[in-house]
């Protein structure tokens, strides 16, 4: 994996690749930035989901494969990896999910104008609430799908991995009852996605949701 950075702070600065083995991340390699170029080396015998790391921030995943030349692109406005027909769908889909964040962070900026304009408060508040829900409504289509149509290889599980790391601890939602019904048998045998399921199911069964919540069956599929 080359490495080409244009970033003047991460100079002198060392990157660790992470992978998740047994819910724990542990460092795969590690190397300095000089100049701009960094590298790792080594050998993988599957895919696999990596995170690149600078202490302890995350810069970015992407996914390591047998006997692939990967490169690595740091630039300030946008950080991707080119060299795989995975990474390459991984990519378009962060650039996707990006847009619609930029489209969600830009509602405010919205709000400002519109009161400099003379709008009506109540209707800026219903054109912004609509504008939010309907970019929440694409936002979670395009991770269901996303996951749901990756879910035979290591994309559908480290993009589920990446979604529900955000919660405080594992539960069940709609969206992941969707997913969980759509999903491959490869993707419910997972590691991650099984021990998350359990554990969602026995905090939702603790919160007096009962104890019918679909958890999904490694041995069937859709």
């Amino acid at each position: 994996v080359e490495g080409n950075s244009t970033i003047s702070e991460l100079d002198g600065k060392k990157l660790y690749l992470k992978a998740f083995c047994d819910s724990d991340l542990v460092n795969v390699d590690s190397c300095d930035v000089l100049h701009g170029k960094f590298s790792f080396s080594g050998e993988v015998d599957s895919m696999v989901m990596v995170n690149l790391f600078m202490g302890n921030e995350c810069l970015m995943p992407f996914v390591l494969g047998p006997e692939e030349d990967l490169v690595i692109h740091l630039e300030s406005a946008r950080q991707y990896v080119t060299g795989s027909a995975l990474n390459d769908t991984l990519y378009n889909f962060i650039q996707a999910k990006t847009r619609l964040d930029n489209e969600l962070a830009e509602l405010p900026h919205k709000e400002t104008q519109m009161i400099m304009d003379g709008v009506d408060e109540d209707i800026i508040t219903l054109r912004l609430n609509d504008e939010a829900n309907r970019l929440a409504v694409m936002h979670d289509r395009l991770v269901t799908d996303f996951i749901v149509d990756n879910s035979d290889n290591v994309l559908g599980p480290g993009v589920f991995m990446i979604m529900t790391s955000g919660y405080p601890y594992p539960v069940m939602t709609p969206q992941i009852e969707e997913i969980m019904s759509k999903v491959s048998a490869t993707f419910k045998a997972n590691d991650y996605v099984r021990k998350y399921m359990e554990m969602a199911k026995e905090n939702m069964k603790q919160m007096g949701y009962g104890s019918d919540i679909p958890v999904g069956d490694s041995s069937q599929s859709e």
